[in-house]
């Protein structure tokens, strides 16, 4: 038995019935749309709240009502195994879809965060006027970032105020600019890093925040390069230093940064790259990616694996994103004045330096906050960006994306994300 077409709802629920994106969806797990129950949507600016019937769910044999989800776990569970998994995917629903009662006037969707460590709600958005310096661009593409779960559930360093639109990078066409811009003109295709409000179909920036994409650079390949090709260019070329012929280890190689560093590495500073991730599946993806060779951390120490692999000398260079016991030991397999630049801790734990290995080989560790960059030391960050670009034009590098989702989709990414089944960039399509 099918769902009841639209019209068969009545009218006061229309605004709240859940709906799943036409098509085939690109992430794991595809099927008809789940259940989804509808968050509480916190009011913007122009927005006058309506008071929204509890959602309703197809469970099969007609729409049922269903609340939010009870006794929900504390997420601080939710990078350790097997539980984090099952609490995604038990309460944070493939579809979470909310429509807000505007004045009138056109609007745009957004995902948007109203509740730290909810699920995100699909809404309707009123744009906003632009101002002199700014630039409104049309989305096809955003970059689903480890960055971004954390900020939703204000575990990052940067905490925008609730309710708020994550994402961080994003492709797009100009559609509209302010009075006093310059850079950019309505129709030109633009990458952008918007701080936190990427996931929409529209995004208002400011025109320093933008950067035109080359001809031979698609809008699906030039969102993959903002974040993780930034990151990966500022730990090897500008913290490490890193020289051609130099030895490079980099964790969670599998990942969209481990993988754009062992692009970078390879095909750019012609190094050697050491790829290490936590399945065989994954090394295998990253030596296909230019890898010289690859360890399976999961199935042993990575020190000595390492060991094995270049002898007592070590390595020159490791690109850690992972932290805890796996930064300890990249750093233990440092060659004589090797260095190590931490880009992340997607293992979910801080590893404290010992110091007495930083003096015993003449090693230096340090970190790449790259968003930090724009607002410290634009001219770095803008120069590091437009040398992604190049490369990329130029065919130097192969971004490669792993999976796209829907707007509608963006907990289902979360997900694939935070499961660990990510390998190498994942996007989302407002297309």
């Amino acid at each position: 038995m099918r769902p009841p077409p639209p019209g068969s709802l009545r009218d006061e629920e229309r605004g709240a019935r859940v709906s799943a994106a036409p098509g085939e969806r690109a992430g794991p797990g595809r099927g008809p749309a789940s259940a989804a129950s509808l968050g509480r949507g916190a009011a913007l600016q122009h927005e006058r709240p309506v008071r929204l019937p509890a959602p309703r769910v197809w469970q099969g044999r007609g729409w049922r009502r269903r609340s939010s989800c009870p006794g929900t776990p504390p997420l601080s569970d939710f990078l350790h195994g097997a539980m984090a998994a099952m609490f995604w995917a038990r309460c944070f629903p493939r579809v979470w879809l909310c429509r807000t009662a505007w004045p009138g006037g056109r609007h745009y969707r957004a995902a948007r965060c109203a509740e730290l460590k909810r699920p995100l709600v699909i809404e309707e958005v009123a744009p906003r006027p632009v101002r002199p310096h700014e630039v409104r661009v049309d989305v096809h593409f955003c970059g689903v970032n480890f960055a971004d779960i954390l900020v939703c559930r204000g575990q990052y360093q940067e905490r925008p105020h609730l309710p708020f639109t994550p994402g961080m990078e994003f492709s797009g066409t100009v559609l509209e600019t302010g009075t006093d811009v310059s850079t950019v003109k309505e129709g030109d295709r633009v990458i952008g890093t918007s701080g936190f409000n990427g996931m929409a179909e529209e995004c208002v920036i400011d025109q320093k925040a933008l950067w035109q994409i080359p001809e031979r650079v698609s809008l699906r390949e030039a969102a993959t390069l903002p974040i993780s090709y930034g990151t990966a260019v500022m730990a090897l070329e500008h913290r490490a230093c890193t020289q051609p012929g130099e030895t490079v280890l980099v964790t969670a190689a599998a990942g969209a940064t481990g993988l754009a560093v062992i692009d970078l590495a390879t095909h750019v500073l012609q190094a050697k790259v050491i790829a290490a991730a936590g399945s065989d599946e994954k090394c295998r993806l990253a030596v296909e990616r230019g890898a010289q060779a690859s360890v399976n951390y999961s199935q042993g120490s990575l020190k000595e694996a390492v060991r094995k692999l270049v002898g007592s000398v070590g390595v020159n260079v490791a690109i850690d994103a992972v932290g805890g016991d796996i930064f300890l030991e990249a750093l233990r397999s440092l060659a004589w004045e090797g260095r190590i630049v931490v880009v992340g801790f997607s293992g979910g734990n801080i590893a404290s330096v010992p110091a007495n290995l930083l003096l015993l080989k003449n090693v230096s560790a340090m970190g790449v906050y790259y968003s930090r960059y724009k607002d410290q030391n634009f001219p770095v960050f803008s120069r590091n960006l437009s040398s992604v670009l190049q490369y990329c034009q130029e065919g130097r590098i192969r971004p490669h994306v792993g999976a796209v989702f829907k707007l509608e989709e963006v907990n289902d990414a979360f997900l694939h994300v935070t499961q660990r089944k990510s390998m190498g960039k994942v996007l989302i399509s407002l297309k």
